[in-house]
């Protein structure tokens, strides 16, 4: 899963009131340090869903409009269902240049259902947080006589693994023990072909298509703090626990590193037709 925790879907545990608030206090740092998704990602999925640009998208879980601002530049006219109230209202703000963006605050579990009215839905790692009795069968039904399912993953960017064991391992065998502060790229690329498989097992979507690249980043050593702040396992913890952590890995990092450091992270597209 892409954000990284111990216990493999725990988010499914959250009700609807709960998921909607989770990234509430941390919503001007995810929208300021969270990657944007690859161009060539993102128009291979314009292409191999054959989209034209009157072609209409719902997004679920649109967050601050990270992949919805992308499909906006393009010309796309999207629906987009995000039910954080800070994200939201970040979402309005980001979308402020964009006629043909439309934003409600709710959830996709709660969004009063436009059947066949769609081209295609668009995901941007957002998919695995909607219910999963509802997640493949409601995404079926608003979408258009063989529309596609677009899921955009990016998973967190992270030095390598040689600098995190080397650095950051005993801060977090110290600090947080509970975190894993470095996943190999071989997880992750379970993890998000799990999630591909589950779309096609639920018989509602076939074709599945799926593509991915390693992409290299450089961060502000602050701004991977922060980027760090918005993942889950870290919000979970307890604020004293996260300050301490956060001023170790900072001042460790900031000694090796100086002011910036390279990161890399999985970006990848998974595609189907509905049946």
């Amino acid at each position: 899963m892409p954000d990284r925790s111990p216990k493999n879907n725990w988010y499914q545990d959250l009700n609807l009131e709960e998921k909607s608030k989770w990234y509430g206090q941390i919503a001007n740092a995810y929208n300021k340090s969270r990657p944007r998704y690859p161009e060539k990602l993102v128009k291979r999925a314009i292409e191999i869903a054959r989209l034209s640009t009157d072609a209409k998208i719902f997004e679920i879980g649109s967050a601050t409009g990270t992949a919805t601002t992308t499909f906006a530049e393009l010309g796309f006219s999207l629906v987009c269902v995000e039910p954080n109230a800070a994200f939201y209202q970040i979402l309005l703000r980001n979308c402020a240049p964009y006629e043909k963006v439309k934003i409600i605050n709710t959830t996709f579990e709660e969004w009063e259902l436009e059947k066949n009215q769609f081209d295609a839905v668009l995901a941007a790692t957002s998919f695995h947080w909607i219910s999963s009795e509802v997640a493949c069968v409601k995404t079926a039904e608003t979408l258009k006589t063989d529309g596609y399912l677009i899921l955009l993953w990016n998973t967190p960017p992270q030095p390598t693994q040689e600098i995190y064991q080397k650095l950051l391992d005993p801060i977090y065998q110290t600090y947080a023990p509970d975190i894993k502060g470095y996943e190999a790229i071989t997880t992750h690329q379970k993890n998000i072909r799990g999630l591909g498989n589950k779309v096609i097992d639920s018989g509602k979507f076939q074709n599945l298509v799926s593509e991915e690249l390693i992409c290299e980043v450089t961060y502000e050593v602050d701004d991977y703090i922060e980027l760090l702040s918005t993942l889950s396992p870290y919000i979970a913890i307890d604020s004293e626990q996260r300050h301490t952590l956060f001023a170790n890995l900072r001042i460790t990092l900031h000694n090796y590193y100086g002011d910036t450091i390279n990161l890399s992270y999985l970006s990848a597209l998974q595609i189907a037709q509905k049946v």
